[in-house]
């Protein structure tokens, strides 16, 4: 499916009285830091503390009267989850998520909070599927999957779309890589609506397989993904890998103390609360500043749904 300029407009006029309008927020200190002007789009200011409320709002409302009554069903272990959920209860429909048996606590909590129905299920990704299918088969919900899913990529997009619009001479774009589903709607919109403005990912490098499918030209599968930035564990999808493919200019690997060194910064010096997985775009653009030196340049928050008992630093 090509996602068109049209697409993400109609795309942002369908969520926009379901999200917020987050903030862009910036710091001289960083600014200094990093030889560049960076502009913060922070969306662990969004509904439910992460982008993801974008996407999960987008497909919901694509979907028909009928199928809505039987419900929504996804796997997650975290904000996507709690994302399908809210979106879920906004729209009165009912909302089955299944997340492994350690998933936290907390996420548990909040996917609660906001009436899904849980179903546990073994950690790790066949149990998760076949879970889901039983899921799906006895109620008849209707799966959205959390990124690799058209409807989901354009509602990510979004937030770079009011990024772009707030200033729209910025060089380059930082956004985290897990599953693909933010990226690809970054780059989407920097591509229709500032096409000369580059997309650069974050990755980390116990959880590189972006990086790798990136350099092979083909969809290498994550195995054993081991990083504080438990966001993105997952491996890219057959939707998401083309898109990042034609339009992200780079993908760049963190080592584990340089998320948790931006993320600390972050707390510290710009005073919000962001997860790991939102401080891997700073910690690439720092470790690689000398290539954007003078730029303008944003900077996707993803999220800031940190389980404050289990902070890194």
């Amino acid at each position: 499916m090509m996602i068109t300029k049209q697409n993400l407009l109609d795309t942002h006029q369908r969520i926009k009285d379901y999200i917020h309008r987050t903030p862009i927020l910036s710091s001289q200190l960083i600014n200094e830091m990093v030889g560049a002007e960076l502009f913060f789009k922070c969306e662990n200011f969004q509904k439910m503390g992460a982008f993801k409320m974008r996407g999960a709002s987008n497909a919901i409302l694509q979907l028909s009267k009928t199928e809505k009554e039987f419900g929504v069903a996804t796997h997650s272990s975290g904000n996507f989850a709690q994302a399908l959920a809210l979106a879920a209860k906004l729209q009165g429909i009912k909302a089955y998520i299944v997340m492994p048996s350690n998933a936290p606590e907390i996420k548990k909590a909040a996917v609660k909070g906001y009436g899904g129905e849980i179903i546990e299920c073994e950690a790790n990704l066949q149990a998760r599927e076949s879970t889901l299918n039983d899921v799906v088969n006895k109620t008849g919900a209707i799966f959205l999957h959390p990124y690799n899913d058209y409807h989901v990529i354009q509602g990510q997009g979004t937030a770079a779309m009011e990024l772009i619009e707030d200033y729209p001479d910025l060089d380059s774009i930082f956004a985290p890589v897990g599953g693909g589903g933010l990226l690809a709607g970054t780059a989407l919109a920097a591509h229709h609506f500032s096409p000369s403005t580059k997309v650069i990912a974050g990755e980390p490098m116990g959880a590189d397989d972006a990086w790798q499918s990136f350099q092979k030209g083909e969809i290498v599968p994550q195995t054993n993904p081991n990083t504080v930035a438990d966001g993105l564990l997952t491996s890219l999808g057959d939707k998401t890998f083309p898109i990042i493919k034609e339009h992200v200019e780079d993908i760049i690997r963190v080592e584990e103390k340089e998320i948790v060194s931006a993320m600390r910064l972050i707390w510290e010096r710009m005073k919000i609360v962001v997860e790991p997985s939102s401080a891997v775009a700073l910690a690439a653009l720092i470790k690689e500043k000398e290539k954007y030196q003078n730029q303008k340049i944003g900077i996707i928050i993803s999220g800031g749904n940190v389980q404050l008992d289990k902070l890194p630093f």
